[in-house]
């Protein structure tokens, strides 16, 4: 079991990297090792929501330099291990471009954040699943509006009308039929109690990768999430680090 120590301005963190994620857990060791987040900031902190660091561009960085971008030459492949892995509090995970331009959600190489969140209420839980099932609804229908885009634009060329909404009613159909199929998004007892205990973002779950876990440190973590912050989410007194293997 891979253990690493993030040693900040504020105070030492360690983390526990998850063996489920061994692309992720053996990237950061690497890096790690090679002392390549030694100096980098703490360059994005949003309260109640979560640190992020691994820039190095961050290293020395003036206070109007932009932050965020920075990174080595390579991404790592999404290692979902959803849902025994989520987004409780402490939870390391990686950052990623949007879905936009990374439809696999492929991982940064170095940039990572550390979960703060908030505790939720059982019934905002219950809402986010209701939220969750109606995102899968729409992400089924797209994937169909898709395979059927060239019946569609000859309908549209056509002008025809009564066909496009034939069509449109039959993907529906489709959608509802392969998703009553699919097993409905709940949260897991787990998460529920993490959740409504000990808090974290689960908004984000089975979308960005989680790859290990605050064992101790997080009142640090809490201390840095509740600095003051300036443009771009950056601390205004910046919050450097050191990362050790420890084990």
């Amino acid at each position: 079991m891979a253990k690493i120590k993030i040693t900040t301005t504020e105070g030492e963190i360690v983390v526990r990297l998850y063996d489920e994620t061994p692309l992720h857990r053996d990237n950061f060791l690497k890096l790690a090792k090679e002392g390549y987040f030694d100096g980098t900031l703490f360059h994005r902190v949003i309260k109640d929501f979560m640190i992020q660091g691994g820039d190095p561009e961050s290293k020395g960085a003036p206070a109007d330099k932009m932050l965020g971008t920075g990174g080595p030459n390579y991404t790592i492949p999404a290692e979902f291990v959803y849902p025994q892995l989520f987004h409780k509090r402490g939870a390391l995970s990686a950052a990623r471009t949007g879905d936009e331009v990374n439809p696999k959600r492929e991982s940064s190489g170095s940039q990572f954040y550390i979960v703060w969140g908030k505790v939720y209420k059982a019934q905002e839980l219950k809402q986010m699943e209701r939220q969750m099932a109606m995102q899968k609804e729409q992400s089924v229908f797209n994937g169909l509006v898709q395979e059927n885009r060239e019946k569609i634009m000859d309908l549209r060329r056509n002008r025809d009308r009564a066909g496009l909404q034939e069509l449109q009613d039959d993907l529906i159909a489709q959608t509802k039929a392969i998703c009553a199929e699919m097993p409905k998004p709940a949260f897991t007892p787990e998460q529920v109690e993490a959740y409504t205990t000990l808090g974290g973002t689960p908004f984000l779950d089975d979308q960005y990768t989680v790859f290990g876990e605050v064992e101790s440190g997080l009142e640090v973590v809490e201390k840095i999430q509740n600095c003051e912050t300036m443009r771009g989410d950056r601390p205004k007194a910046d919050v450097s680090m050191t990362v050790e293997v420890i084990e």
